[in-house]
């Protein structure tokens, strides 16, 4: 439902030539919105022609309409984008073949674009906000994904990366553990590993309260631009 009022959203307030959200609005005599620039090359190349086309519905207009800046739907777009959610999840950013998988995505699983060094844990996009905006995470490394932990090895010793050495932050093989890291305060990778996230859970909930909150913030954004396309067309009238 909420993916829905997003992409609906969305696309009310995109620009159909360019495709992107719309930027300084303007609306022409039959209704529809493009960016100034997008509508105004566009008609550049009727010029010949003295007759001037929506790309949308046809509608001819002359002389060429006179372009003015929509400030009601410029405050509409840029409060979508202070949202920080325009658009629902793209297909192309749900994990596939070869992907290294989001650990924390639920039902259908994101592709990751960071493994935490420090988490021992792969991210997607969404997920891995939190390292970005919370302090908590400031001092976590990040790194390429690539795949389980338990599948890395190391690369002075090529042995399996089992545990985590937390006095220099990083994942080490038994080698490791027994010689360069023999003083250190070590434990097993997926111990640490699940003790990070039960520390992170309060973290999680909280960013996905935000997320509701923004996911809600986009609802009435939508509700405002029906009503204001309701109200354009009885000024047409």
């Amino acid at each position: 439902m909420a993916e829905t009022s997003i992409t609906g959203n969305q696309n009310q307030l995109s620009c159909s030539i360019c495709l992107d959200l719309l930027k300084d609005p303007v609306t022409i005599p039959c209704s529809h919105s493009y960016c100034m620039s997008c509508i105004k090359s566009y008609w550049d190349q009727e010029d010949h022609l003295q007759v001037y086309s929506c790309p949308q519905c046809r509608e001819t207009f002359t002389p060429r309409p006179v372009l003015g800046r929509n400030t009601i739907l410029a405050e509409v777009v840029e409060k979508l984008k202070q949202t920080g959610l325009q658009a629902a999840t793209p297909a192309d950013h749900y994990a596939g073949p070869g992907d290294v998988e989001c650990d924390f995505c639920t039902g259908r699983k994101c592709r990751a674009v960071k493994f935490c060094l420090v988490c021992l844990a792969s991210y997607c996009e969404t997920h891995l906000q939190p390292h970005y905006e919370s302090p908590a995470f400031q001092k976590h490394k990040l790194a390429d994904p690539t795949g389980h932990l338990p599948d890395k090895v190391c690369s002075l010793h090529d042995k399996p990366l089992e545990s985590y050495c937390r006095t220099d932050k990083q994942c080490i093989c038994y080698s490791c553990k027994t010689f360069e890291h023999r003083d250190h305060d070590t434990i097993a990778a997926a111990a640490e590993r699940a003790e990070i996230q039960k520390d992170m859970g309060e973290t999680q909930m909280e960013f996905q309260q935000r997320i509701e909150v923004k996911e809600k913030e986009l609802q009435e954004l939508r509700e405002a631009v029906d009503s204001i396309t309701v109200s354009m067309n009885l000024r047409r009238r």
